[in-house]
């Protein structure tokens, strides 16, 4: 760089540090969305929330400090948070009123936003360190229980009992530390055991139970009476055979209404893909889920600042990466310093993005043994969108219906060319999914257009399969064929020869000197590392467009075994995956114009 670029980066970082608003005042407010000016009965100016202005006793508070004071607590929590609540900083020993950052403020808007509409409140929070997150959410649940709502009880689970009680202890500190003068209803709010049990307390006064649990014990979430749920750091839960992170909060959400001012708040920083947090997250964030998806990056806590000693030199020295932060992020020096010192902390940069991401994607950034980089799944995500649903009458007409079978992305196109690839799973909802999915091959880029996925008969399954290839044209047909003829009782090589004597275009392999013709694709270790490979090919440059989601998410969770293997991480699923990569492997041949490999039967075109 030279001296006049840097003189003039130096100036726009003193512009950016400028315009930061760090300083907040919680008892006189600010101005902003959902806020009003007023004067109090103290004659100050303040910013007061418009629910307040709206309250029938607005009109006398303005006249009786006391009566202003107990409004304002009751319709604004960053007042009531400076007013009742005092905790132990980060940085020092001495209690000090709770006063928001600009992440927890950020998040509480979203927390409010739901509420004042009358809706139920549901986030999931994908959160980087140290900036108070699940301080936020304990306060903004003790709130609803002290000043808005008697026998509204909560539960606060984590991945370990201690850590679930630790949050618990953040609750006995409000209750222990609560200003007399601000009682609710005059009563002294104490926390009590309930009943003798060891896991739940009481606030005295409110009626209102405090249950900590964790992921090893379920027994809470079922047949209680919860009105909110703080499930934290969820992506440590682990998924055992004996525990499920689906289970519990399915256990948990079935337990919460869905009423205003009930809550459910699963919060978490990243732990790699393929969990239950990050597939939630996915889901959320697409508009999929029931939850408002919210992520706060590292550089919105002023505490990840440092001030550079030799700015110019700093300025001048900067990376690739901490260019993209400067030019693209906006950061100011401080930021950026601080970032290079913290990496300095760990081994890898994948390691730090996952503790403090830039990005929601950085968050999640796999491991080194991943296939697939998340930066390519994301780029290929770009072109997912929800499906018609439907089903193919037995006269061959599609029929529309929320309940059908085949997830549809394009109708079939007269002239068009198709292929249908079958991975073949088990019976039942603990095996593996079957998918059939159907993929357009005469356009620039093959396109995934159609599927099928459930558990099904073997039998069943090829009918299905033969009917939506059918529906496309007669698509050429090809079904992953080892499941099928591993059977021993010889029903599933029944099934292949079935759909070669009945269905005009199905895949064929062998023939010459390799044997006789048979029916179906064969996946050994020499095919399957062709097949990942093409497709590991067309993800890195883009060859195809994808339209599931969910394929988006296996190749996020596909891994290299240390023998050197692909197979899905424990717990997760590769058949859709595998139909892209059969259908790309097969590609050439989907066209009865293309030139014919030398394994294709060509009698059967």
């Amino acid at each position: 760089m030279t001296d006049s670029e840097i003189k003039a980066m130096l100036a726009e970082d003193a512009r950016r540090r400028r315009s930061r608003r760090d300083r907040y005042d919680p008892l006189q407010g600010e101005p902003g969305p959902g806020r009003v000016a007023a004067t109090d009965p103290a004659g100050s100016r303040v910013y007061i929330p418009e629910a307040m202005a709206a309250d029938a006793g607005y009109p006398d508070a303005l006249a009786d400090a006391a009566a202003w004071d107990t409004l304002r607590l009751r319709h604004d929590f960053p007042y009531w948070c400076a007013r009742c609540v005092r905790i132990k900083p980060k940085d020092g020993y001495t209690d000090v009123p709770f006063v928001l950052n600009a992440p927890q403020r950020r998040v509480l808007a979203e927390l409010e936003r739901l509420r004042l509409a009358g809706r139920p409140i549901r986030i999931i929070l994908l959160k980087s360190r140290q900036w108070g997150g699940t301080t936020l959410i304990q306060h903004y649940m003790a709130w609803i229980q002290l000043v808005h709502r008697t026998s509204w009880h909560s539960v606060i689970v984590s991945h370990l009992k201690d850590a679930s009680a630790g949050v618990r202890g953040m609750f006995d500190k409000i209750v222990r530390d609560y200003p007399e003068e601000h009682w609710p209803g005059g009563v002294q709010p104490l926390l009590k055991p309930y009943q003798r049990a060891s896991s739940t307390w009481e606030i005295a006064g409110r009626g209102c139970r405090i249950t900590v649990g964790s992921i090893y014990n379920h027994d809470f979430a079922r047949g209680s009476d919860i009105a909110m749920a703080h499930l934290t750091e969820v992506a440590f839960w682990r998924d055992t055979a004996c525990y499920s992170p689906d289970d519990l909060i399915r256990a948990v959400s079935g337990t919460v209404a869905m009423l205003p001012y009930t809550l459910v708040a699963i919060e978490s920083t990243a732990n790699g893909v393929g969990n239950y947090f990050h597939r939630e997250w996915l889901r959320c964030k697409e508009g999929r889920g029931d939850k408002t998806a919210i992520f706060v990056p590292w550089y919105q806590s002023v505490q990840c600042r440092l001030e550079p000693p030799l700015p110019a030199e700093f300025a001048a020295s900067l990376t690739a990466y901490e260019r993209e932060l400067w030019d693209e992020r906006g950061l100011a020096l401080d930021q950026i310093y601080w970032y290079r010192r913290k990496l300095a902390e760990y081994q890898t940069h994948r390691s730090m993005m996952a503790e403090y991401p830039t990005t929601d994607i950085e968050a999640f950034t796999a491991t080194a043994s991943n296939v697939f980089p998340t930066a390519w799944v994301e780029r290929l995500r770009a072109g997912c969108r929800e499906p018609g649903r439907g089903t193919i009458c037995p006269d061959g007409r599609w029929e529309p219906d929320p309940a059908g079978d085949i997830d549809r992305w394009a109708a079939p196109e007269t002239g068009a060319d198709y292929i249908v690839a079958v991975d073949i799973g088990g019976r039942t909802d603990s095996a593996d999914w079957s998918v059939a999915a159907v993929m357009r091959t005469d356009t620039a880029l093959p396109e995934v257009v159609a599927q099928w996925r459930g558990h099904v008969d073997h039998d069943i399954l090829a009918d299905i399969a033969a009917r939506l290839a059918t529906y496309y044209g007669e698509a050429l047909l090809a079904v992953e064929s080892n499941t099928l003829e591993s059977s021993g009782d010889g029903y599933g090589a029944y099934i292949l020869e079935r759909l070669a004597a009945t269905y005009p275009r199905l895949y064929m392999r062998g023939g010459g000197a390799d044997g006789p013709l048979r029916p179906g694709f064969h996946t050994n270790r020499r095919t399957k590392e062709q097949v990942v490979s093409g497709l590991i090919r067309a993800v890195r440059l883009g060859e195809y467009i994808e339209r599931d989601h969910r394929a988006c998410d296996e190749l996020l969770t596909y891994r290299t075994t240390p023998e050197g293997r692909y197979q899905a991480m424990a717990g997760c699923h590769d058949d859709i995956l595998m139909t892209r990569a059969i259908a790309l492997h097969l590609l050439p041949a989907a066209a009865p114009t293309a030139p014919l490999r030398p394994y294709l039967d060509s009698r059967r075109w």
